[in-house]
Formats: structure tokens, sequence, C-alpha cells
């Protein structure tokens, strides 16, 4: 993504929350207390992502923080590089140096408890981002997309490219067989059972119809997990998979995949099994990232699930604001994200499927890339 491009997207941002403030308690939520907008200017955020091997995560890290010092806030940003003692230890450090609030994108989500216990007794509150973070409760506000929907629709898109359901989601009547392999996400990270529960219960009728088969065998989610969501984990697994399962004349027809980073990985593994790039099986992916998007405009790739992150990011922004100015952030959802000790209040988003047929309407006309990104 183009740094203009992200600057403009923040500046958005940052306007619509200062309009925000000065308008008082939003739609939704409503006022905890009486305190003055604007009080806690100068207060310290830490913000805490999982990675860099992904770009979303330096988008979404780039994106909270220019929000929250268009804010006035101190941010203190830090990436774990998918290790947990880092995250750890620097969300402790956080804490040490001031932090008033968290906003915390777990590697593990059932890994913070100490950390998580120690702001509470501080006094600060804790913002889950897209990954929830179990068995502690002291969690107090969670955003993300709705990971159910994601998986549903990730599960169509690829009934979808079968042939199996038209483009209204309508099934045509093929009856297959089509052979399929199933991919999820890492253990360790909660939204990854979302995803793979959504997937299951949308192909589960076609399975026991005996429209789509799983070649291996592979149905259960700890069989199909990729651990951290390596890439190279999931074109190893394709290729044990290809080699045990379709080395006698069978084609994989369809590969449902969480995330597009572990989709080109899956891609490269049959590719180097001798699949033609414009005949490969139909797979999915979630992310909307480039190298996925140019993927599905070349024909290899089939879909995407897009996530507007700068949305989330604003979230996020809005709700530490809120917090730190003793209001009630705004939520839209208070039933569905249980944390195992508590069903923590949680702003949902909703996310779209793309395609070829809609990339331009999708990502370039929202604004979210330019033509010149996805050259």
């Amino acid at each position: 993504m183009k740094f203009k491009r992200l600057v403009v997207g923040v500046a958005a941002v940052a306007l619509a929350l200062t309009m925000t403030a000065c308008a008082g308690t939003r739609g939704g939520g409503g006022s905890g207390s009486t305190a003055e907008a604007g009080a806690a200017k100068g207060s310290l955020v830490g913000v805490a992502m999982p990675t860099k091997t992904s770009t979303r995560w330096i988008h979404d890290g780039d994106a909270v923080k220019s929000g929250l010092e268009k804010l006035g806030y101190k941010v203190d940003l830090e990436y774990a590089d998918d290790d947990i003692p880092t995250q750890v230890q620097q969300i402790s450090n956080m804490l040490t140096k001031g932090a008033k609030v968290l906003i915390i994108a777990s590697v593990d989500g059932t890994a913070l408890s100490s950390q998580l216990d120690q702001a509470a007794s501080k006094g600060v509150k804790v913002i889950a981002y897209d990954r929830l973070i179990n068995g502690n409760k002291n969690v107090d506000y969670y955003t993300t997309f709705d990971n159910y929907k994601v998986g549903v629709q990730q599960a169509t898109s690829l009934l979808e490219g079968l042939g199996v359901l038209d483009k209204n989601g309508k099934d045509t009547g093929n009856a297959g067989p089509f052979n399929i392999e199933l991919f999820a996400g890492s253990p360790d990270d909660n939204n990854a059972t979302f995803f793979f529960n959504g997937a299951m219960a949308t192909l589960k009728p076609y399975l026991d119809k005996g429209v789509l088969k799983v070649g291996s065998g592979q149905t259960g989610f700890t069989q199909v997990a990729t651990q951290g969501w390596q890439a190279d984990l999931a074109k190893k697994r394709m290729q044990d998979l290809i080699a045990s399962t379709y080395s006698n004349g069978q084609t994989v027809n369809g590969v449902l995949s969480p995330y597009d980073g572990l989709s080109i990985g899956i891609i490269s593994a049959l590719t180097g099994a001798g699949y033609a790039t414009d005949k490969l099986p139909t797979i999915t992916g979630q992310d909307a990232e480039i190298p996925s998007v140019k993927s599905i405009i070349a024909g290899q790739q089939y879909s995407t699930i897009y996530k507007d992150t700068r949305k989330l990011a604003g979230e996020a922004v809005k709700m530490a604001d809120d917090v730190l100015n003793g209001k009630t952030p705004e939520v839209n959802d208070t039933k569905s994200y249980d944390n195992k000790t508590k069903v923590v209040p949680t702003f949902l988003f909703e996310p779209v499927v793309v395609t070829k047929d809609n990339y331009k309407a999708a990502v370039i006309d929202t604004g979210y890339y330019t033509e010149s990104d996805l050259k």
C-alpha cells in the first residue's frame, strides 16, 4: 500500500474522530462519566501487534498509531515477530512506562493473563484487536470482523468457483464429485476456529451428499491447522497431500485456504507438482493482500476476503479515546465472543468477498489500493 494513501486514510479517520469528540457521546455507546473530552491528551497508549511478516499488520499498526497521535496521545507501538515471550515482555514494558490503555493483537490469545491482571490492577483498559484474548476477565473490549461469516464466505466462494453454486449462491445441481482439501489457521489464534467452523457448516451438506470429497480424509481442525499461519508449512502440507493422495492421476479441484499467505504457498506447491497456472484448483483466501489480489487478477487464486483494516484501526482508536475520556465505547455485539471467562463487548465489521469480477469495486474504488499497486 502506498504511504501517501495510508496517510490520507488515517487523516480522514482522525478528522472523523475529532468531530466525534466535539459532538459528545456517540450513538450506541454512552457517557460513562462527565470527564471532559480531551482531558487525557498526552496519555500513553500501548499498541501490541503480532508480526511484520504480513503487510496487513504493518498497516494496522501504523494506522492505529497515527490515529492516536492525531488525537494528541503518545503511542508505544511494538511488533512481536510472532514470538510469545517477546510480546509478553513488550506488554509488561508498556505497563511499566505508564500506558493507560492497551490495544493488543495477540500472538497467542491464551498467553497474556499475567499482563492483563497487571493492567487491571493499574486501572488500564484492554482492547483486543482482531484476535480475541482468551481465558481472562480483564479483556474490556474487542473489535474485529464477523469471523464466522468470513468462514461462510470462504466456503461459499469455493462452492461458486467449483460450479456447485451460481453467482447468486443458488444450487446449480452440479453433483460433482469434486476433490477438495482443507486448510485452517493457527490453533493459538481464536479467529482460526471461527473461520473453520463457519466454512465447515457451509460445506457439510455437500460433503454429506458426496458432491464434495476430501481426498486425504483430513477434516478435523487439528489435522488441517497451520501453526503460526506460516506459508511454508502450508506449502509443505500441500506437497505432502499431492504425493500421498493425488499421485495416481486424481486431481485436486478445490482448496479451502483461510488466509492469502497460505494460498500463495499452496499455489506454489501445486504449480511445482505440474498444475498449469491457468488450470489451478479453486483456491480461497483472506485479507486481500497484494500478491493474492494480483493472483486473482491473473486467474490463479479464485477469491479472497477483503477486510478494510482502516475501519478496524479507526474503531480501536475510537474505543481508546472513549475510555481515556470516561466514555463507554460503542459496541454492536454482546453475545458472540466468549473468551471462556466472559462475553467480551465487541464492535464487528462486515467482510467482503473479492473475486476477479469485483476486485476493482472492492479494493480500488474504495481507495484501499491503487491501480499501480496491483500491476
